[in-house]
């Protein structure tokens, strides 16, 4: 950019290095520079369809000052701002696969606009950077041709101010500033200083400098925008400002005016002091603010009395030093303490959380049974007197704080009807509690069994489930501490390796050492299922092996030949698998900006060996994934890996052996849609067998059938979603499922529950290992947008939903199919989803309570919400997940009993 470089380094500008706070999401950044204010970390959801701002901004003191304004660019602006703009045309800014008609769509209206003097001021925010960075990183070659581009408009409109300067004879300020940076994958949203720092540079021909003036870039908050705005063109400043005015601006004029644009500033601050913090008059800012009115005092005194001595100049440098320093206190004071929660809100969204997750612990002892039937009493609590009275003390209280409440509360904005609803809902739930739990103390038989349970000699945890249970925990009490939420990667990744060192242990035990004292019960089921564990309450079933059966049901032929030296190598390449996935992608806080196979790969100069990578991963998925397809589902399956490569091939990212280099590339709109085609057929062919054995047969072959080619067509979304350099993580999750399930899951014959937390460990690691983090940035948002060709939110939306979170998604699938295919009886499915349901709303309730109470701590928006998001979301996706597979389960129950009725 040879012209900004020269405006920054030698023109009539002053530049600035911005600093934003997190969340570096566009929405909250257009925010704080307009309103000078901090936005809350619930922005980012907001962002996906702002709502109109209603907080005092730069813009609406504008209009109500008579300027005339024009806006083109980002259609965030039009959305924040209904009804600023005399003449507007927004872009969509969520479709990033577009870096080139967005950008044209803003410079097409310039010529005819810069020649207009109908305007006061001209918005125009250019979206192709961000784009690119989404799609291709910064390193990409378009990065250079796109900053060439805006060197080009910023230089046509600079011309024509200067044009318009002769005319009118008055100076024009143009502003040039990012609302966010971009990080070395090209996202952006967490605290990184590639997105944090932002550039600013405000040119004016009133910033004429002399040849030997250098100015070098200062530190500034990206929120001392709006009040050096205001000041600068005679706008009162925002009322919630917390910026201070950016003093170079202002530094050639009178003496007399600086020291009024200070105080008007400091005068401002001050006040939003006083209302957000009681002890106001002992914060150092407050009392520097003071001091510097007093000297301002004096110095007025001497103005007025014409003092032409060099005093007078001494004591206005004095009074603006101390101006300077209370602006900079204060602003810094009200940065921690301006941030309003609504705790009604948040009380009563945790409380409904708690009592939730309560009812879940207390259902434990029902699910842990043969059937699995949890039964939620509904009916006696709702009709009960504590229900009344709990919603009449509810209702009150509701009322109370909605009539007292000064600030915007949630709940008080809804329609009395639905805030009703919540009431009866906490109401409900308390009551429901009350029941279950009064219910378990009483029964008698339950206490006499849980004794039994507990002399049994077969009661106690295995080693395996001791290590699950406790490195749960362990991981829900990491969450407290910010260093572990940012590294929260380094958890998983050690527990999934102990778990593996576990296994080892396990099954060398019980190959060579032949362990039988503590030996597992299961159920009576047909060879090759898989065995429950007998803490449930009715554990007369268990039975000691009789002479020649294998330990811990091992079946006989498995104690030798060459399977028994596979099921011994099984952890070990498990573990061999995840260091190797552990070099991909380094993530996290501490290790994200170190070198990676990924960024090796990913560079221009391997874009071959990527390709061959790339090549060798797909065809491993094909041979992994297709094994338990119908014929017809193998040959989809396999044009759809090959249009996967066709369709990276089209964007550039892969080379095909025959193709040059240098050759051009395009969208791939046709190659993804060719792939979008198979996973819906692979999808439906997939779903017509599950229902055909749920609703027609019930066919238990048909059944495990469909649901592994449901899982195929997964696996082939996410082989299009993911970057080239992350397709072996798919491979090797495919693999590692393949273990374990042939060489520890059946051999071993572990239980349901334990079965199912290992799937979720191992989901949450492929989380990570795929470079996700807990942080915005590491979103892949160009993975919602592959085949499309204009911006659709819903289908957008889930897949990068789905881009994200493949690896819980594809490990929580995999589970489905397993214990459909090994589990015995109908009550399997039912106790695993009841411990996939507990196990993630254990950290999340556990979580709301840590953010809740931490919600003044430093880290609370780069690191503590961040957090609560990806775990909000994890567990929709959780919820909706156990709907289908219980959904599936009760069919299948409905078609067996039908079975049955009709034999009998």
């Amino acid at each position: 950019m040879p012209f900004t470089t020269y405006l920054v380094g030698k023109g009539p500008s002053h530049s600035f290095v911005a600093e934003a706070k997190p969340p570096t999401v566009t929405m909250p950044r257009i925010k704080a520079l307009m309103t000078g204010s901090l936005p809350g970390f619930v922005d980012v959801i907001r962002n996906l369809n702002s709502p109109a701002l209603l907080e005092d901004n730069v813009i609406r003191q504008a209009k109500a000052a008579g300027k005339r304004m024009i806006f083109y660019g980002d259609e965030t602006w039009v959305k924040l701002f209904p009804k600023h703009f005399v003449e507007y045309d927004g872009t969509t800014s969520f479709f990033v696969s577009d870096y080139t008609e967005v950008d044209n769509n803003v410079t097409r209206h310039l010529e005819r606009v810069l020649k207009r003097g109908d305007w006061d001021i001209l918005i125009l925010h250019y979206l192709g950077l961000d784009h690119i960075g989404h799609v291709s990183g910064p390193e990409s070659p378009l990065i250079g041709r796109k900053l060439r581009e805006m060197d080009g408009i910023l230089m046509k409109i600079y011309t024509a101010l200067l044009t318009k300067e002769r005319e009118t004879l008055s100076p024009s300020l143009l502003v040039l500033c990012g609302d966010h940076g971009m990080s070395e994958t090209g996202s952006h949203g967490a605290a990184s200083a590639e997105e944090v720092r932002t550039p600013l540079v405000l040119v004016s021909s009133a910033f004429e400098r002399k040849p030997d003036d250098i100015r070098h870039p200062t530190q500034v908050q990206q929120t001392d925008l709006a009040a050096t705005l205001a000041i600068g063109l005679g706008f009162p400043i925002p009322k919630d400002s917390i910026g201070s005015l950016l003093f170079p601006v202002v530094e050639r004029r009178p003496m007399r005016e600086q020291l009024r644009f200070l105080h008007l500033n400091a005068i401002q601050l001050s006040r939003l002091l006083q209302e957000n913090v009681p002890s106001y008059e002992k914060d150092p800012g407050f009392e520097q603010f003071v001091m510097a009115e007093k000297l301002h005092g004096n110095w007025v005194k001497l103005h007025l009395e014409e003092d032409r001595s060099g005093a007078l100049l001494n004591l206005g440098t004095k009074v603006a030093r101390q101006y300077l320093g209370a602006l900079r206190t204060l602003s810094l004071a009200l940065s921690t303490h301006v941030a309003q929660y609504d705790t009604y809100s948040m009380a009563v969204g945790t409380i409904i959380v708690l009592e939730t997750l309560i009812l879940l612990l207390l259902s434990i002892p029902q699910v842990l049974r043969r059937r699995a039937e949890l039964e939620v009493p509904l009916s006696s609590p709702v009709f009960s007197l504590l229900f009344y009275l709990m919603f009449l003390v509810l209702s009150a209280i509701h009322v109370v704080v909605c009539t007292s409440a000064e600030s915007s509360c949630y709940l008080c904005s809804l329609p009395w009807l639905a805030a009703g609803g919540v009431m009866v809902l906490v109401s409900a739930l308390l009551c429901v509690i009350a029941s279950a739990f009064a219910r378990m103390v009483m029964d008698s038989t339950f206490l006499r069994k849980v004794q039994q349970s507990a002399a049994h000699p077969c009661s106690g945890w295995s080693e395996v489930g001791l290590l699950l249970l406790l490195g749960t925990v362990g991981h829900v009490l990491s969450l407290g501490a910010s260093s572990f939420v940012e590294e929260e990667h380094q958890t998983w990744y050690f527990l999934v390796n102990t778990l593996c060192l576990a296994l080892s242990q396990e099954t060398c035990r019980s190959y060579f050492l032949g362990d039988d004292s503590k030996l597992q019960c299961y159920f009576h089921t047909e060879p090759g299922t898989v065995g429950a564990t007998c803490m449930r309450q009715d554990c007369t079933a268990c039975e000691a092996p009789k002479a020649g059966q294998a330990s811990k049901g091992l079946p006989s032929g498995a104690r030798g030949g060459h399977t028994r030296w596979a099921v011994l190598a099984g952890p070990w390449l498990v573990l061999a698998c995840c260091r190797l996935l552990r070099s991909l992608n380094h993530t996290g806080v501490q290790g994200a900006h170190r070198p990676d196979l990924s960024h090796w790969l990913t560079s221009p100069s391997h874009r071959m060996e990527l390709s061959c990578l790339a090549a060798l991963s797909l065809l491993a998925v094909f041979l992994l994934a297709q094994r338990g397809c119908s014929p017809v589902v193998k040959v989809a399956l396999a044009l759809g890996l090959l249009g996967v490569f066709c369709y990276r091939a089209a964007t550039g990212n892969l080379l095909f052996p025959w193709q040059p280099a240098n050759r051009g590339i395009s969208k791939g709109i046709l190659e993804a849609r060719f792939v979008y085609v198979f996973v819906l057929g692979i999808l439906f062919m997939g779903t017509k067998d599950l229902l055909r054995s749920q609703v027609i047969a019930a066919d238990f072959k048909v059944k495990t059938v469909g649901l592994w080619e449901l899982y195929s067509g997964l696996v082939l979304l996410a082989a299009l979603l993911l970057r080239p350099h992350n397709l072996p993580v798919l491979t090797f999750s495919l693999l590692i499922q393949t273990i374990m399930t042939k060489f520890i899951w059946k051999p071993l014959r572990h239980d349901v529950a334990e079965i199912t937390v290992m799937h979720y460990w191992f989901g949450q690691a492929f989380f990570y290992f795929q470079g996700n983090s807990n942080n915005i940035a590491t979103i892949d948002i160009s993975s919602g947008f592959v085949g499309l060709d204009t911006y659709m939110e819903i289908p957008a939306t889930f897949l990068t939903v789905f881009g994200t979170y493949v690896g819980p998604v594809l490990w929580a699938g995999h589970l489905a199919h397993f214990l459909s295919a090994e589990a015995s009886g109908d009550s399997a499915m039912g106790r695993a989803c009841f411990c996939y349901a507990l196990i993630c709303s254990v950290p999340v309730a556990t979580y709301i309570i840590l953010v809740t109470s931490l919600r003044y701590h430093l880290f609370i928006w780069s690191v503590f919400s961040p957090k609560l998001l990806y775990e909000g979301m994890h567990l929709l996706i959780t919820a909706a997940l156990c709907v289908l597979f219980t959904a599936t389960n009760q069919t299948g129950h409905t078609s067996a009993w039908t079975k049955t009725d009709a034999r009998n």
